[in-house]
């Protein structure tokens, strides 16, 4: 027993040496590793002190708190930021005689700033680009001929919209010369449309629903699109009607293109603001229906001002009694500085769309007032 004890020790002693033998092998190695690790991490923060002043994209980070209201924003800023158009005759284009924007969309965005009292800033943005610009504060509020939908309305672009300022729907414009009457004499078209919108679902759908065979040519730009569409490349183009109407307008030959009769979707188009932000959200809502509300009463953009009645209502619109303002936060005259501003919704239409503008008719249509069979409808001033 003995012997087998001193055997025992003697293996226990070699094993303890190699084992502390691999300890100081194993140190060394990871002290290497270590050592290497440390260089790595040297040169990673080298590359992030050099890149730290470097934005991270061509637009400037917004500089609020997530959870600020744009109305407070706005204020300190002294400036409403709004995105819109630049090349939609109509509704949102840079005049490139005075350098200033103008169209529909346009005025609306000039309304809210009326009622702040602050001046305007304009965004030119594309399809693909307004609503990230809307989510990450770029802008206050989008006015871009936009379409109200459920998505868009949801979580996934997280926007609210204001009331709609224009009804439209979807259409086609096609050369007078192919003798194309309707949808059904289009299986196997190829079919321009501009990407990131509503156009490109609808076209897939009523063509599908008609057992049509459809091609597509697929535009980031509306310009693009149609321009493609103008030169041959396509056998029509597809947009919103109103869109369809100020495309034609800039062709070379306006009368060579006809709209056909064909609407195959709901198009309402309106200011859109970021989900959650209600007082902001108010503001806009209602500066849409006191141009409504102005039109209703035959309140305009020369009368405003000098405009006396005994109504409640309108005293309380005018701003005279009621503090109405103070309940949105604004000044008791807002409504008033908004139609001095811009006129009212008949005004503002028959200046880009009416009359004077496109030419699209609105007697008839969802865009007349509510009192003539349409949808332009303001709730209670009270």
């Amino acid at each position: 027993m003995a012997r087998q004890s001193s055997g025992m020790r003697g293996l226990l002693v070699v094993v303890a040496i190699v084992a502390v033998a691999a300890a100081v092998y194993f140190f060394i190695a990871n002290q290497g590793l270590r050592d290497e690790v440390a260089a790595l991490q040297a040169q990673v923060d080298t590359l992030e002190a050099a890149t730290a002043s470097e934005p991270e994209s061509h637009l400037e980070p917004a500089e609020t708190s997530a959870d600020e209201s744009a109305l407070e924003v706005v204020r300190d800023r002294g400036v409403l930021i709004a995105g819109v158009h630049s090349a939609l005759p109509g509704f949102g284009a840079l005049d490139t005689e005075t350098g200033e924007y103008i169209g529909f969309d346009v005025d609306y965005a000039r309304a809210i700033a009326a009622a702040l009292g602050t001046e305007i800033e304009f965004i030119p943005l594309t399809a693909g680009e307004r609503f990230t610009a809307l989510q990450t504060r770029q802008i206050d509020v989008l006015v871009r001929n936009t379409t109200a939908t459920l998505t868009r309305d949801s979580q996934d672009v997280a926007a609210d919209f204001a009331p709609t300022t224009f009804y439209d729907g979807q259409g086609f414009i096609v050369r007078v010369a192919d003798g194309i009457a309707s949808i059904l004499d289009m299986d196997g078209a190829t079919v321009c449309v501009t990407s990131g919108t509503t156009t490109e679902g609808n076209l897939a759908d009523v063509f599908r629903e008609h057992g049509l065979e459809l091609n597509t040519q697929v535009f980031s730009e509306t310009e693009a699109a149609f321009g493609a569409y103008e030169s041959g490349a396509c056998d029509c183009y597809t947009s919103d009607k109103s869109q369809l109407a100020s495309l034609r307008a800039t062709a070379g030959n306006p009368d060579e293109h006809v709209i056909l009769p064909d609407t195959i979707s709901k198009e309402p188009l309106g200011p859109l603001t970021r989900h959650g932000d209600n007082a902001w959200s108010d503001i806009v809502r209602w500066v849409v229906y006191a141009t409504f509300f102005a039109e209703e009463h035959g309140i305009t953009q020369s009368n405003v001002k000098t405009f006396e009645s005994e109504n409640p209502e309108i005293r309380r619109f005018l701003g005279l009694e009621g503090g109405l303002g103070a309940k949105l936060g604004l000044s008791e005259t807002w409504a008033v500085d908004v139609i001095a501003a811009v006129g009212n919704y008949g005004e503002i239409y028959d200046r880009h769309l009416g009359p004077d503008g496109l030419s699209i008719p609105r007697a008839g249509s969802l865009n007349a007032l509510w009192t003539d069979g349409g949808m332009i409808y303001a709730p209670a001033w009270r």
